[in-house]
């Protein structure tokens, strides 16, 4: 993390609390962060369950294809992550640095191989020597337990900052807790997942209703937000659940009464993170919320948000500070779905800048000007066509990003 910190990051990482079960080391390679730890090693006790989502890709990462077969396991024991190399596109012996790192935790942990969850993030298309990753996970368990920062700074590639989140469920007196981080900057437009993101409760929990929660949760947050279109080959977002909240009895069904509440607190740090990473957007200046209401369908909403949100004309315009309205109607006009010109109005923030097909009565350059300086945006568009309603949520475009992109292997 040696760029300049994001100026929409958070002031400081969050105080998270400590997840029964789930122990934490870290640990560095030193290949491509030199001192920086780039290994992450979650070990949990026995009798956890995890849930997960996966990129959409066609061309998906050798962890991702690994913890595709490995989610059918009943338990999970471990977690490992490496930043600095994706193990993508990296054939046969993506495969078998997967294997290796997964077997080596198993034979520590005394347990089946499947039963270890990977995740690599960085470099696409050069093969992952798995020997450095085994030579720091072989001193880690000697080493001392990491707390959540370090977690999160060691998944971490051109981000920023780390990204952390938390939230607790009671339950009658008792608590479970939800701690969160994930990692993301650049390559982001997820597809039932995000960059990499890692959540952990001691809730008890059924894997069928925490896979539920997790689908569902991912909808509004991992998946409504967008830094540049792309979507990576990593994509990993999951849940372990260690299930040693004490005094809890477990969810087992989706009709038990206590699954919205505790849906609601897990999905509080999907949204968290995500939005995080949104923030953590690659060369951003600005954080920008796009609604759309009006269409003829919540799923026509979202695709005319996201098309505004990608639009890398309004997106350029917001990072010149211009309100160019017109930029907007564009993004409309080509996302594909029932629009007409003349039932479609635009605002920014409280200032509404176009209506009924032309620019507003009221519009102010002056004062929509002064709206644009503003690091947070909101862009309202209402397309006047029926009930559905969407929101996605994005940054501007800077030629930062071309730089970090431009250099990103240089």
């Amino acid at each position: 993390m040696g760029l300049d910190v994001s100026p929409l990051a958070p002031q400081s990482f969050p105080e998270l609390g400590e997840v029964a079960g789930v122990n934490l080391f870290v640990g560095a390679t030193g290949e491509t962060y030199g001192d920086r730890v780039n290994v992450l090693l979650a070990q949990f006790d026995s009798g956890t369950i995890a849930a997960g989502v996966f990129t959409q890709s066609r061309c998906a990462s050798a962890p991702v294809e690994w913890c595709r077969v490995a989610l059918a396991q009943a338990h999970c024991r471990a977690l490992v992550v490496n930043a600095g190399n994706a193990n993508a596109f990296s054939g046969k012996q993506g495969a078998l640095a997967v294997d290796s790192i997964a077997s080596h935790i198993a034979r520590e942990t005394g347990c089946a191989a499947e039963e270890i969850m990977l995740a690599s993030t960085g470099v696409s298309g050069e093969p992952l020597n798995a020997q450095p990753v085994l030579d720091v996970l072989s001193a880690l368990s000697e080493g001392a337990r990491a707390k959540y920062l370090d977690a999160a700074v060691a998944i971490g590639t051109t981000d920023t900052f780390a990204k952390g989140a938390q939230a607790v469920f009671f339950d009658d007196g008792a608590q479970a807790n939800i701690v969160g981080i994930a990692k993301g900057s650049g390559m982001i437009q997820p597809d039932m997942a995000t960059m990499l993101s890692f959540i952990f409760t001691d809730m008890p929990i059924t894997k069928p209703v925490l896979q539920n929660l997790l689908e569902a949760g991912v909808q509004t947050s991992f998946n409504a937000i967008t830094v540049d279109s792309d979507t990576s080959t990593s994509d990993t977002c999951m849940v372990f659940s260690t299930g040693q909240a004490k005094g809890i009895a477990p969810i087992v069904s989706m009709d038990d009464p206590r699954v919205e509440a505790f849906g609601k607190a897990l999905g509080d740090v999907l949204f968290d993170l995500a939005m995080q990473v949104v923030r953590d957007g690659e060369g951003a200046s600005k954080f920008i919320e796009v609604e759309v209401t009006g269409a003829v369908s919540d799923a026509s909403a979202k695709t005319v948000a996201r098309s505004i949100a990608n639009s890398p004309l309004v997106k350029t315009a917001i990072a010149g500070e211009d309100a160019n309205w017109g930029r907007v109607v564009m993004a409309v006009g080509k996302a594909g779905e029932p629009a007409n010109r003349d039932r479609l109005s635009i605002r920014f923030g409280e200032l509404t800048l176009a209506e009924n097909g032309l620019r507003s009565p009221s519009y102010s350059e002056e004062l929509a000007s002064a709206y644009m300086k503003n690091s947070e945006l909101k862009i309202s568009v209402d397309l006047g066509m029926g009930q559905g309603c969407g929101t996605i949520y994005t940054c501007d475009l800077t030629h930062g990003y071309i730089s970090i992109n431009g250099d990103y292997r240089s």
